[in-house]
């Protein structure tokens, strides 16, 4: 059996401060990887700091020399990157195509889309040279079909898939794989703010509209992300790539 250690690998995780970001930094630690937490300048980035061999980097995932010091920072760590989980991302406003405000589109599609698009350029570049490493994009379960009121966010998502399945396409040859997450609602802050735009009075009362779609009747933990996440970056999904994996409670089953 193949073991999931990840002892000696070099992480770069975005979106590292909290919700599955924060998961993820924790667990990939606690399986032995070093790792650059990478998140905004306003970001608190104490309790991933606390997680083990941890540095972190406050930046912006849409500016591309932020990326090339998440590289470098990376390389004082170790000596190549081996994984990057492309996670940062953003909910952005709650209106149907007709009514999106164009300038919030233009913000979720920088965040959402040109964040993970500089992620997979800038490390992906590195770790073809190095004829190795794995990148794991953050999707959602919304990729796969519409999703009525969040129309901006549900279309960067499949801008993600696609760009995963793209680059695993190219780089598979070159011994790096490229893979994407799709988790259901999970309990993070994303959601939490979605539930108080929904009811600003009584946000809790929003979550069982929300969770209804999924068979397991509740959300997702950050921390069952990251088991998942774990897994996927290790030897023992050596022969995974182009993969949209979801973590939702049975939502896509149905």
């Amino acid at each position: 059996m193949t073991e999931q250690t990840l002892t000696g690998r070099v992480a770069i995780i975005t979106g590292a401060a909290r919700g599955i970001g924060l998961a993820a930094v924790h667990r990939l630690c606690a399986s032995g990887a070093s790792v650059v937490a990478f998140d905004r300048p306003e970001a608190d980035f104490s309790t991933a700091l606390s997680a083990g061999r941890v540095a972190s980097l406050a930046g912006d995932v849409v500016n591309a020399a932020d990326w090339q010091r998440a590289i470098d920072l990376a390389l004082t760590l170790g000596e190549r990157v081996d994984i990057l989980f492309n996670n940062a991302g953003i909910s952005g406003a709650i209106a149907n195509a007709l009514d999106y405000p164009e300038e919030e589109f233009d913000r979720i599609m920088a965040v959402n889309v040109k964040g993970v698009f500089l992620g997979l350029k800038y490390v992906g570049h590195h770790m073809l040279t190095n004829r190795s490493g794995v990148i794991v994009n953050t999707s959602s379960v919304s990729s796969f079909g519409g999703s009525g009121n969040i129309f901006g966010y549900t279309a960067s998502k499949h801008a993600v898939n696609g760009m995963t399945k793209s680059a695993a396409i190219a780089l598979a040859p070159h011994g790096v794989r490229v893979l994407a997450i799709c988790p259901s609602p999970t309990a993070t802050e994303m959601m939490f703010q979605l539930e108080r735009r929904l009811s600003p009075d009584n946000p809790e009362a929003a979550r069982p509209q929300l969770a209804q779609g999924i068979p397991m009747a509740r959300y997702g933990t950050p921390e069952e992300v990251a088991e998942a996440l774990a897994f996927l970056v290790s030897d023992a999904a050596a022969f995974m790539t182009g993969a949209l994996v979801p973590v939702d409670g049975g939502t896509l089953a149905k």
